[in-house]
């Protein structure tokens, strides 16, 4: 069994995980946690779309904006992965041969790279 991978990271920066099911406290917390950071990456993005439309931003400024927003995309790539890797493998294999027909539709334009 894979544990949950947390929000956070050790001391060292080494990945944290919870190994049991997704009901208890530490669960709860490290919901509220990726919801806030969900959150402050959707502010951050509005806010970096105001600073890059004004031209008088400066330099330092900007370089503070990167720097926030690489670590908002770290956030938010750690979130995605735990999530993703607590979802559910297919059951069966119609839904492995619905997933394979969907290469087969891309050979039926005659093999045309676009």
């Amino acid at each position: 069994m894979v544990g949950r991978l947390l929000p956070w990271t050790t001391v060292e920066g080494k990945p944290c995980y919870l190994m049991g099911g997704d009901s208890g406290y530490v669960s709860r917390v490290a919901d509220n946690v990726e919801s806030v950071q969900l959150g402050m990456a959707e502010d951050l993005l509005d806010h970096a779309a105001d600073m890059l439309a004004d031209r008088a931003a400066t330099r330092p400024q900007l370089r503070f904006l990167s720097a926030r927003l690489a670590e908002s995309l770290r956030d938010v790539h750690r979130i995605a992965e735990s999530r993703g890797a607590r979802l559910p493998l297919p059951e069966d294999d119609d839904e492995m041969d619905a997933a394979d027909g969907m290469d087969d539709m891309d050979d039926m334009d005659g093999g045309a790279a676009g």
